[in-house]
């Protein structure tokens, strides 16, 4: 089974939608008149640098999932399930037909407008510690203002509190065996904690006015980690909660895999959630209870995977010269179609091919397999091409570090969990 999910705050960046926007007209003028602005012109050109202010960030994010999902509906197949992070939520909502694409623009504005209004407190992730570890740490040193409001992967949690707060433990989390970072979030509020609950109640007023439909896919839910029920009161009571409860996203990603869901697309403009869900899907599961959890094993390097290496030579060494760093992030089910290319670079795009796996292919062997994923499958059913695919032992620099905390620091910013600066703050802070 096939889940789709949705990225929410903080995968904003300038030039997002780019190669969408012109694609979907429609949708982007809808967008124009519930805004009141160009959100073109803000998620392109980010005036006065808006998309770091959060009542802009969200109704723009949202926006350019929806162009996702508006580009996955004719280019992937149907999803058997939706998740979204936080704010994506509501783009997943969307998806699934709970209301229609300005209803959802228009919450999550209002929604937007609310969480800006909350000043006074900040966010930061803790990298490389248990939940049982983060737990202890901030009642042995009396944080008792600062909660955990994501749970992102099982060894990866953001804390939400007073600046003060944050910046007192901020030591006390460094000296904890283990850890891997402490990294403030670039965030305006303590989002998804207690003191958010004056915004929740605002925003449940707005929802009772809201006409939520029938899901015709199932929406996993942040706040309890399981499917949103049938009933559309349930559906506004859970998005008001939201805002002041923690998003569970380990929990939503654990009952995904044991319903059978073996592949998370990620629609948006990073692949911060594909990253997450790896970590979740091969962590075991938590044991139940300390002294029944079995010692854990030392782990056999895994075989090289030739579809997954031949993948990833497309996107780094066919693609990318050709287009930029968009290759790298774009989904491997995803049609080149997205990418707006046109039969000149198909034919370039089919002459590196050629130089890079050392055989001659053809323009048309490009256009007619759409995706990085299809290509690499009709590539590796030729012979002649299979012994160039096949994936070559690479050096290890990371392994070069005996602070094996900077190794995974370098990790998590490869695969894209940290951002290099604060990556860089957080060896700073190890150093």
């Amino acid at each position: 089974m096939r889940c789709y999910v949705f990225p929410g705050q903080g995968t904003q960046k300038k030039g997002m939608g780019r190669s969408l926007f012109g694609r979907f007209p429609d949708l982007r003028r809808r967008a124009d008149r519930v805004l009141g602005y160009p959100i073109e012109e803000l998620c392109l050109e980010n005036p006065e640098r808006r998309l770091s202010d959060t009542a802009y960030a969200q109704p723009a994010i949202y926006v350019v999932n929806a162009l996702h999902w508006s580009a996955a509906q004719e280019d992937l197949p149907p999803a058997d399930f939706f998740a979204g992070h936080s704010l994506g939520e509501y783009s997943a909502l969307f998806a699934a037909g709970a209301f229609d694409f300005e209803t959802g623009l228009t919450l999550v504005r209002r929604r937007a407008e609310l969480m800006s209004q909350v000043s006074g407190g900040a966010m930061a992730a803790v990298v490389g510690l248990s939940e049982q570890i983060v737990q202890q740490t901030l009642e042995q040193h009396g944080a008792t203002g600062v909660v955990i409001a994501n749970y992102n992967a099982p060894e990866q949690f953001v804390l939400s509190g007073s600046r003060e707060e944050l910046a007192r433990i901020k030591p006390v989390f460094e000296q904890v065996e283990g850890v891997r970072g402490f990294v403030p979030v670039r965030v305006s509020g303590p989002f998804h904690a207690p003191v958010m609950a004056p915004a929740a109640d605002r925003f449940r007023s707005l929802l009772a006015s809201v006409e939520v439909g029938e899901l015709r896919t199932p929406v996993i839910s942040n706040v309890t980690g399981r499917p949103f029920g049938p009933d559309a009161q349930e559906v506004r009571d859970l998005l008001a909660d939201q805002i002041a409860r923690p998003v569970r996203w380990t929990d939503c990603i654990r009952y995904l895999r044991d319903a059978g869901v073996s592949a998370f697309t990620e629609l948006g403009e990073s692949k911060v959630l594909t990253s997450l869900i790896d970590r979740i899907t091969t962590a075991p599961d938590p044991a139940p209870d300390a002294e029944a959890k079995p010692a854990r094993q030392p782990e056999e390097e895994p075989e090289p995977d030739p579809r997954r290496a031949l993948i990833e030579r497309i996107k780094r060494e066919i693609l990318q010269p050709e287009i930029g760093d968009e290759a790298l992030a774009f989904d491997e089910d995803a049609s080149f179609r997205q990418l707006g290319l046109n039969s000149i670079i198909y034919v370039r795009l089919a002459r590196r091919a050629g130089t890079v796996l050392g055989v001659p292919i053809k323009p048309d062997v490009i256009f007619q397999h759409r995706s990085c994923a299809a290509l690499a499958d009709h590539l590796l059913t030729r012979d002649d091409i299979a012994g160039a695919a096949a994936p070559e032992a690479s050096p290890a620099p990371l392994r070069e570090y005996q602070d094996e905390r900077v190794t995974a620091l370098l990790r998590d910013c490869a695969n894209g969990t940290l951002t290099v600066d604060r990556t860089i703050e957080a060896i700073r802070a190890l150093a």
